[in-house]
């Protein structure tokens, strides 16, 4: 099969019951099959270090011993006490040992993929939803404080039994024990109630060539709690079942016309259902091949530099990445590296600059084609078609046997479709829609009912249109919205154009707080390497490119670099929360009676962000105090107020 074209081209695949296929049920299944099918070809590929000629060392797994390393995984956390119901957390750079972790967690248990980013504090939050009894970590190593933080973290997780750590110092050919000893980082502490072992020891220890415990998993049994926000308070986790993931990796790979002779590269993190599902998993079913690079993924040193000559070396076939990859590979020389055997490129977890598409495309000559996914729906919900037409700002059509349709809704309750270009709630339903968070509370918000009493459709909380050939558009976040005067301003609106300077790397339009309109459009812009412009040669740039007068920016920010989450994404609410600090600090500094003002934004679960207020006055504090409440009382963002 070329791939799809058009949507006809889905529909006609439809016409063969989904039940027909003979999908694995879960994904320890789905593993088994390639394994018995695939037994000597390359499953996983990784190399610790990228600078110089070092990316050519690697740790190679073909599938016959991938699927020995999931039963060895798989047995030792049955040993462990895991059994379906329970969960197995991991906090963890990119290794092979985090992919035994999951195919062997899920065969086990259920598997909570943690992004070691975050905070411990919120670690602990999110294996207390999870109710996490195993956790699988790294041992202390230079230039990481992951160990160091779960020693801190470990005892406010009280269903915690054990801690596996893995030994990253084992790829590097020496005995790590002596650079920990050096590092001074080798003590653990005995404030520590969970008993803590080696991973790789332990996993020895059991047998490689069946599953113990004698589990068979249902399709609708738990296979993972994905973590997607909700960081203060509850955090938000969603549930895959097994088919969730069996059929999205599946689906994904059809829309891309995937198959055994393909190579992928990894470089995104495997907290994310990105690299985790859609490019793991998804390879893993058809029968191709991953190659992993460094524990940081594409922020390893010298992973973009070299990127063509790895791509190169391991005969990648297919690549995946996030907007800010396009970017900068946009800057980088081919060199001798033949682009041609790059069949395609896949972008997701933001949408992708209508420019970087257009300079990466006519740079290598490679297709990209553009996807969307939220780990709501698993991970992929639509794709660009492989053999049909790429609309470059289109995310394509929607993953056969999945529905997905733009949405009225009226005070968050279904009105009726939106008709063909009308902006709406992109809304979906399929055999990868999950079946809900953790808590009540998140769930309150998380479906739509339609009334056709076929099930519930996910509310993604995007706001889209389709147009007449049924490409899918997205048009932004609806909490994203700038709202001047009642007036909705689309971010894209802004962004796009922005992106059409030659000097202009990135751009994050977010609403700055007004008293008088609610929010004025400004713009955040980061800068190309070598290049030059000015907040004043910007506006004029902006004035002539964007149509809707109301859009225009109030101002351009240029930055160094324009923070992003680990997976690539413009972390926008950062950049709000610096505008609230900004305007609520001015505002209260005017009012007489203030000796100094220092406002904390942050986020909440309810209200989207708010300001906490620390005043100190050298006047009247009831006066200084009502002065206050009118004068921040003029904006949107919620104030919390502590005078002295």
């Amino acid at each position: 099969m070329p791939g799809f074209a058009t949507i006809a081209d889905i529909e006609a695949f439809e016409s063969v019951p989904l039940e027909e296929r003979g999908l694995p049920p879960n994904t320890y299944e789905a593993l088994k099959r390639s394994a018995e099918k695939f037994p000597n070809k390359n499953a996983l590929s990784f190399f610790l270090q990228a600078k110089g000629d070092a990316y050519k060392k690697s740790v190679n797994y073909t599938y016959k011993e991938f699927l020995a390393k999931t039963h060895k995984v798989a047995n030792m956390f049955h040993a462990l006490g895991v059994g379906p119901t329970d969960t197995v957390s991991y906090l963890l750079p990119n290794l092979p040992q985090t992919y035994f972790t999951v195919m062997g967690g899920e065969a086990a248990g259920i598997v909570n993929p943690i992004n070691p980013l975050l905070e411990p504090h919120v670690w602990a939050e999110i294996m207390n939803a999870a109710k996490t009894k195993v956790l699988v970590t790294i041992t202390p190593f230079p230039n990481t404080d992951i160990w160091d933080k779960v020693v801190r973290m470990a005892s406010d997780v009280p269903t915690l039994e054990t801690i596996l750590r893995i030994d990253i110092g084992q790829y590097l050919g020496f005995i790590p024990k002596m650079v920990v000893k050096v590092m001074g980082l080798g003590k653990d502490n005995k404030n520590v109630n969970a008993k803590i072992l080696d991973f790789d020891a332990e996993m020895a220890k059991y047998p490689s060539d069946k599953l113990t415990s004698g589990r068979v998993i249902g399709k609708d049994e738990i296979a993972a709690y994905f973590h997607t926000g909700g960081t203060t308070g509850t955090p938000k986790l969603a549930r895959h079942t097994h088919f969730n993931q069996v059929f999205d990796s599946w689906a994904a790979g059809q829309a891309i016309d995937g198959d055994e002779n393909q190579i992928n590269f990894l470089g995104l993190p495997l907290f994310h259902n990105y690299g985790t599902i859609a490019v793991g998993m998804g390879a893993w079913v058809s029968g191709s091949s991953v190659i992993m690079a460094t524990p940081s993924g594409f922020r390893g040193e010298g992973v973009l530099d070299n990127y063509w000559k790895i791509m190169d070396h391991y005969g990648c076939t297919i690549m995946s990445a996030v907007p800010t990859v396009y970017q900068y590979l946009n800057n980088l020389p081919l060199g001798d590296f033949d682009s041609s055997q790059v069949r395609i490129a896949t972008c997701g977890a933001a949408p992708l600059p209508l420019e970087v598409a257009r300079q990466f495309m006519e740079k290598t000559g490679i297709k990209i084609l553009e996807g969307y996914g939220l780990t709501e729906g698993t991970s992929v919900n639509t794709v660009s078609p492989m053999a049909g037409e790429s609309r470059i700002g289109s995310i394509g059509f929607r993953l056969p046997y999945q529905e997905m349709r733009i949405a009225i809704l009226e005070d968050g309750e279904f009105s009726r479709f939106a008709d063909v270009d009308e902006v709406g709630v992109v809304i979906i339903r399929g055999p990868n829609s999950f079946g809900g968070y953790n808590d009540d509370f998140h769930n309150q918000s998380a479906f739509v009912d339609t009334g056709d009493g076929k099930g519930l459709w996910v509310n993604t909380g995007d706001m889209g249109r389709q147009d007449e050939d049924r490409y899918f558009w997205l048009t932004g976040r609806k909490k994203e919205l700038i709202i001047r005067g009642g007036h909705n301003i689309d971010p894209k609106l802004i962004e796009d154009p922005m992106h059409e300077h030659p000097a202009v790397a990135l751009a994050a339009a977010i609403g700055k707080p007004d008293a008088r309109v609610g929010e004025l459009p400004i713009v955040y812009v980061e800068l190309k390497p070598d290049m030059s412009a000015t907040s004043e040669e910007l506006i004029e740039f902006a004035k002539s490119k964007i149509g809707e007068r109301a859009a225009i920016p109030k101002e351009i920010i240029i930055i160094d670099a324009i923070p992003q989450t680990a997976v690539g994404k413009i972390f926008k609410p950062s950049l709000v929360r610096a505008q609230v600090k900004e305007v609520y600090e001015a505002a209260v500094n005017k009012i007489d009676g203030v000796a100094s003002c220092d406002v904390v934004a942050e986020g909440d679960k309810r209200l989207g962000t708010i300001a906490y207020v620390n005043v100190t006055c050298d006047g009247d504090k009831a006066a200084v105090e009502d002065a206050i409440n009118k004068t921040l009382g003029q904006y949107s963002v919620s104030f919390k107020l502590d005078i002295s």
